[in-house]
């Protein structure tokens, strides 16, 4: 629910997912407090004559919890708000909620479970979903209750609870479970079904049945019995107070989810770091044993997850509107990805005319009205960016007066919204327990909607000042304020009473949710996942200059998190999560329940495709990682546009330049004459921004610095590393091929780099990277000739996960002991020239002791390369798709990498005898 420029008062309805909204009339508010924080303040009251949140028809509402969560921070804005939040004044229960893969909703008599599987196009092909049909209603008998409350929760799952007096009912769901675990009293257990159920297995307390095509497992306590009656199933629970039910992706895999039944989950956290340009995470749940000791359970791992872990996962899959989901048999698993990059600004080249750039900045600068206007949150946090993108380009060019002018109105209108009791102002809700800015924009105040947009601008506003002068970011300042906006959004931690842990973004999902109460058919949803980024790298920007490394490392896990999320579900960068019947490359909106190309107030392909770009800033260099997506990307705007880009053509040359700078520069060159810019652009930071990635070129997310501050970019095969140090002493940044960056004290640095000089990812000990050499072989050897095999053509027949008329390089004698940990990693340089449609797949294998059998095989999922002539690199990043077999210890073992075309029906290269075609074994 992101703000455009010129949002007309008709909105996009969207098939079978909006409800209709309404706003009554505000709340009298109390007397009023303001609230210290250091040189500024809040109201602990709203304003006369605002609201806060209402149901549909204005109504005040309080959180929908029980006695036991009273007085809690509830997350709203998260995939199942509408246990909390009842925006629907006829619904006491909750609206659909979309855990993946199963699906949920709260009714009298229970909770709803559906596992969609098939997906629909509706909205005249622009929009499709996994919608929730009910398969089974979990309950108690009799049970009849008048409304569904939250009961607890943590970091992706909860717990709704109905009581109708008699009976009470808790149940514990979460993304990526399998299961419902189920608490109840004054009933039998009772599973109603939505069709008669097909019975294939029947053990007394466990039940196997199949309902709507899709299977699942009842299970009762031990000694009890399921007994079915037409759609009704029942069972007594023996004096005791527990039951589940799971979904299982075949009734073969009954006996494996019967040994995790009793292992009731309880709660679940993820736990993060970044260090050294890798930001990794663990996310764990917590169970308890209702009977015998078992304490694992399994748990279904998201596309953006499994492409990141090295953890051993099982055969069994599941379907989701995320793409395939892929089932772990642990209580706990870890992802690694490299930090996405970010910036406060693009560096100096001396590409950009100074004067040229300098007239740009005192159009700005010198504007009767620099902030265009805005009055409410999100307008004035657009006006807020624009003004501090063009802080460092002031500085780049020694243009110290237009710089401390444009910082000068940043602050005078931060500080305006940081003090209470003025026109503008935060107020803060003591019964929702979160922040909200006055005046309010887009059900910021009334739904709770997109604080972590609006505010994203204020913070990065505030990193920026703070780069510059640390005193007005002192807690005791201005600082107090700016962590308050932080807390309210990005709160990370799951103890303070003021604030819930994470607002609005879903560490599961991997991205962040808009809507504040969730109460729609599709779930919710998110449009604008860039301006998601833009608190994420803000938060980057704000811990750097200040110090506050949690708050840094924070950032950096939800930049390198969502970063993926937003190539895989916005983009669909790898072709394997939209369904084929979709006809988009992209969607400007994802739902709970799928995706949508729309937005909530145009058709416009333009915004569609711009509303995930904005802002562009230092912090968006993750859309570079993804060049063939993004060329898809435009190349589908100007089809449905009818040509190129009219009303958001900067963001577009923008977006365009993180794939293809030229081509942004050409169509800058043509058209920079006569546009007007995007409300948060400038035509400073436009030209600044295309003229120094056509002169550096685009980002290179292969390559990290071990700061967060540190970005690489590569034009044909020369790269510049880049880095900003925040210290007070000048530092040594070091990036992951090995190349060095001397930075001084407070400023930024580019260059060519010292040493290093190739990528070993991760960087690997002398002895396990090899070379390919045309011919077969691999070696340890450097220094080879450039040159190139070919791929043979998959005959326009899908090869994926079979070899067919494969690339074969091996390796004999090897002798290795395994470093525990560590994995195998492939940078593999492929072109496809201009075929379309091609990918090219990699397996490795290793025989341990060189007897002619391979005890490990890995075959990882294709890279689909873009019909572009240049190389581009297929890593093991792609993520594995199977795996057989255990690695050891080589003793003159054989290491063998196969390559061929999964898809397409043309020929590929694939570059051999350089450091930059490699295969490195995890072994010392």
């Amino acid at each position: 629910m992101p703000a455009p420029r010129n949002r007309p008062a008709a909105v996009l309805v969207l098939a079978t997912a909006l409800a209709a909204v309404g706003l009554g009339p505000a709340a009298a508010p109390a007397a009023a407090a303001t609230v210290p924080v250091g040189s500024g303040s809040y109201s602990d009251t709203r304003p006369a004559g605002t609201s806060g949140p209402t149901t549909n028809t204005g109504a005040p509402v309080s959180p929908k919890v029980t006695a036991a969560a009273q007085g809690k921070p509830v997350p709203t804005n998260d995939w199942w708000s509408s246990l909390a939040f009842q925006r629907y004044g006829d619904n006491p229960y909750s609206t659909p909620m979309y855990g993946h893969p199963l699906t949920y909703q709260a009714v009298s008599g229970g909770l709803e479970i559906g596992y969609p599987t098939s997906p629909a196009i509706v909205g005249d092909g622009r929009q499709y979903e996994y919608a929730h049909k009910r398969d089974l209603t979990l309950g108690l008998s009799g049970l009849n209750s008048p409304d569904t409350k939250a009961d607890a929760w943590s970091d992706w799952t909860v717990t709704p609870y109905w009581s109708d007096g008699t009976r009470t009912l808790r149940t514990t769901i979460g993304h990526g479970m399998p299961f419902v675990y189920a608490k109840g009293s004054g009933g039998n257990a009772q599973i109603t079904t939505a069709s008669a159920p097909a019975v294939f297995s029947d053990q007394g307390n466990v039940l196997g049945i199949t309902v709507g095509g899709h299977h699942y497992a009842l299970f009762a306590p031990t000694g009890s019995d399921w007994n079915v009656s037409g759609s009704t199933v029942t069972a007594g629970l023996g004096g005791k107070d527990y039951f589940s039910v799971a979904v299982l992706p075949s009734t073969d895999a009954l006996a494996t989810y019967r040994k995790y039944a009793f292992s009731f989950v309880t709660g679940s956290t993820v736990n993060w770091s970044s260090s050294g340009g890798t930001v990794r995470a663990t996310y764990s749940l917590t169970t308890e044993a209702k009977e015998g000791t078992e304490r694992g359970t399994l748990q279904a791992l998201y596309r953006h997850q499994w492409l990141n872990t090295t953890d051993a996962l099982t055969p069994y899959t599941y379907v989701s509107p995320r793409g395939t989901m892929k089932v772990r048999e642990s209580a706990s698993f870890s992802t690694a990805q490299k930090a996405s990059a970010v910036l406060p600004g693009l560096p100096r080249t001396n590409a950009v005319d100074t004067a040229r750039l300098r007239g740009y900045l005192n159009e700005v600068a010198n504007s009767s009205d620099p902030f265009s206007g805005a009055v409410d949150t999100y307008w004035t946090g657009k006006a807020l960016g624009k003004l501090a993108q063009l802080v460092p380009l002031a500085d780049q060019i020694g243009e110290g007066a237009i710089r401390d002018k444009l910082i000068g109105l940043i602050k005078g209108r931060l500080q305006d919204w940081f003090t209470a009791g003025g026109a503008n102002e935060f107020s803060y809700d003591t019964v929702w327990k979160t922040l909200t800015g006055y005046p309010a924009s887009y059900g910021s105040d009334t739904e709770l909607n997109d604080h972590h947009f609006h505010y994203s601008y204020y913070v990065y506003a505030a990193a920026i000042v703070a780069q510059y002068d640390q005193a007005w970011a002192a807690d005791s300042a201005w600082g107090g304020m700016v962590k308050t906006l932080i807390r309210d959004t990005a709160n990370a931690s799951r103890t303070d009473g003021a604030y819930p842990f994470l607002r609005g973004f879903d560490v599961y999902a991997g991205h962040s949710w808009a809507s504040g109460h969730q109460g729609f058919a599709a779930g919710n949803n998110q449009e604008s996942s860039s301006e998601s980024t833009n608190l994420s790298a803000a938060l980057v920007l704000w811990g750097s200059a200040t110090g506050d490394n949690g708050v840094r490392d924070l950032g950096s896990y939800l930049l390198t998190t969502e970063a993926e999320a937003i190539a895989q579900y916005w983009f669909d960068a790898d072709e394997q999560v939209f369904p084929s019947s979709f006809g988009h490359d992209t969607v400007g909106m994802v739902w709970g329940s799928g995706g949508a190309y729309a937005t909530w107030w145009t058709a416009n392909p333009e915004e569609i495709h711009g509303i995930n770009v904005l802002p562009v800033t230092g912090g968006s260099l993750h859309l570079g990682g993804e060049k063939a997506a993004i060329r898809r990307n435009i190349a589908e705007m100007e089809r449905e546009n009818g040509g190129p880009a009219v009303e958001w053509r900067d963001i577009l040359w923008e977006f365009q330049s993180f794939a293809d700078p030229a081509t942004a520069k050409s169509k800058w060159d043509a058209g920079n004459a006569s546009y007007t810019p995007e409300a948060g652009e400038s035509k400073a930071h436009t030209y600044h921004w295309i003229t120094t990635l056509d002169t550096l070129g685009a980002p290179d997310a292969t390559v990290t610095g071990d700061i967060p501050t540190s970005a690489v970019f590569t034009k044909g095969t020369a790269r510049t590393y880049a880095a900003h140090n925040y210290g007070s002493t000048a530092r040594t940044v070091t990036f992951s091929d090995g190349k060095t960056l001397s930075v001084p004290a407070r400023s930024t640095a580019t260059g060519t780099g010292t040493g290093g000089g190739t990528d070993p990812d991760p960087d690997p000990p002398t002895g396990n990277t090899f070379q390919l050499r045309s011919g077969g072989t691999l070696t340890t050897a450097t220094g080879g000739t450039a040159g190139s095999d070919t791929i043979a053509s998959a005959g326009g027949v899908n090869r994926d996960g079979t070899p067919y008329q494969p690339l074969v390089y091996t390796i004999r004698g090897v002798n290795g002991t395994l470093t525990q940990g560590a994995s195998t990693s492939f940078r593999l340089q492929v072109d496809a020239g201009t075929a379309v449609g091609l990918g090219q797949q990699a397996r490795i294998s290793y025989d341990l002791t060189g007897d002619g059998t391979f005890d490990r095989t890995e075959t990882y999922h294709y890279f689909a390369t873009d019909p572009v002539t240049g190389w581009e690199e297929y890593a093991q990043s792609r993520g594995l798709k199977s795996a057989t077999g255990t690695l050891g210890n080589l003793t003159n073992g054989t290491v063998r990498l196969e390559v061929w075309s999964a898809i397409g029906n043309a020929s590929a290269k694939l570059q051999t005898g350089t450091d930059r075609s490699v295969l490195v074994i995890p072994y010392s």
